[in-house]
């Protein structure tokens, strides 16, 4: 009996999705709850299980097609079984003794982990810019599925591989002369992609936008946490980076400068009483911006924790769409890529960004000596119809001096 797999509801004003990836082919096994598709939204992607356990029916939408909230997108047989693959091995009965073999075929489930059509479209992607074989990448996730981290491990490899000598052969010296092929590929934009570069764009036409820059010594804070990483981890379980100290300082100071943690709704500016931090983190399909509910009322450890199980989530894609809603207040930290200074968007409705940044030793004068010291450049964009200059320049000091002197987070000064 065939079981209809509908799309399922994805949250609240969200009604359509775009399939980003079968997980499961016709003829395949499915146990109950087992993903056999993937659909991206404008938040998040989003895995169907099977409601029920048996083989894989027909598709019902492709890869790429918009499907609607209720929408049919497969079918499943319950209570079957796949297919033995011997019996497709065992010779007809029929066959002519006299006829040639044929070329050994490859098995359905290599050419299926393997083939440019089975890959996603950011892994198909990766493989084209690297230039590799996707036959000759092992793949790591689901079902042997190759990832965009799997890519890249094989390009580290292959660049790391001694050239080949020449030897000097004829067909060597012709292969030499060629020219690269040069290829392109077109890839459909993924929901998420869409929706983030409608957003920018919204803010940039809509809000007037300004950037300001201050810098900050970050010696006390590197060398706070160099002295308590150790205990800090054993105590709380989680690893103390920067970003605890820079979400907890924010916090602070739009306490004292209410309009940066502010919005315009209509003809209204709404005050928050609270701060929804919302962190900018790495996932497969690009950064998402889950939200730290509350972060004024936690400590350095709880935003740390709360961090680190938003990072792990967004990699496995398990991050829920209600933990990227709202959000007062967004910190972007680019200084992991390794970007020096940036003016970063703002994030509708909110009405401000930090950008952080990398962290390099400049001279700098203290008490009128040159000395050495690790600095860091902060970027605050703002909307200038909601946060005048001084509001901006003031909290950018505010929170310039809670990071140079961590002791005013323990007073709250």
């Amino acid at each position: 009996m065939a079981t209809e797999v509908l799309v399922p509801v994805l949250g609240e004003s969200i009604s359509e999705a775009t399939l980003g990836e079968w997980l499961k082919q016709p003829g395949d096994a499915v146990a109950v709850d087992e993903p056999i598709a993937s659909l991206e939204t404008d938040k998040v992607s989003v895995e169907v299980p099977s409601p029920v356990a048996g083989v894989m029916g027909e598709h019902a939408v492709k890869v790429g097609d918009t499907v609607q909230v209720g929408a049919l997108l497969a079918t499943v047989d319950a209570g079957g079984s796949a297919p033995a693959k011997t019996e497709a091995a065992t010779p007809a009965v029929t066959a002519a003794p006299a006829a040639a073999p044929a070329p050994a075929a490859a098995p359905a489930g290599d050419e299926s982990s393997d083939s440019p059509a089975a890959l996603s479209p950011s892994v198909r992607r990766a493989v084209l810019e690297h230039g590799l074989d996707p036959a000759t990448i092992k793949g790591t996730g689901k079902d042997g599925r190759i990832t965009k981290e799997d890519v890249a491990a094989a390009a580290a490899s292959k660049s790391s591989a001694p050239a080949p000598t020449s030897n000097g052969s004829a067909a060597g010296r012709a292969d030499e002369g060629a020219a690269p092929a040069r290829r392109e590929e077109r890839v459909k934009m993924t929901r998420l992609r869409q929706t983030i570069a409608k957003r920018l764009k919204e803010a940039q036409n809509t809000a007037a936008m300004l950037t300001t820059f201050n810098d900050v010594d970050m010696t006390a804070v590197i060398e706070a946490r160099a002295k308590y990483k150790d205990l800090f981890e054993k105590k709380h379980g989680v690893r103390l980076g920067f970003m605890g100290f820079f979400v907890k300082a924010a916090t602070m100071a739009l306490k004292d400068i209410p309009s940066v943690n502010a919005s315009i709704e209509g003809d209204e500016i709404v005050y928050h009483d609270y701060a929804d931090i919302s962190v900018a983190v790495s996932a497969p399909n690009g950064l998402v911006v889950p939200v730290i509910r509350d972060a004024q009322d936690l400590t350095v450890a709880g935003i740390e924790k709360t961090i680190g199980d938003f990072g792990k989530r967004a990699k496995d894609g398990t991050l829920k769409m209600d933990e990227m809603k709202g959000g007062t207040f967004t910190i972007s930290n680019g200084g992991v890529f390794g970007s020096l200074m940036s003016t970063p968007i703002i994030n509708p409705p909110q009405s401000a960004v930090l950008g952080l940044h990398r962290i390099e030793e400049r001279p700098v004068v203290v008490d009128g000596q040159i000395v050495i010291r690790p600095m860091m450049y902060l970027a605050l964009s703002y909307d200038h119809r909601i946060i005048d200059g001084r509001e901006a320049v003031t909290f950018l000091v505010a929170l310039k001096n809670a990071i140079q002197d961590p002791t005013r987070i323990l007073i709250d000064l």
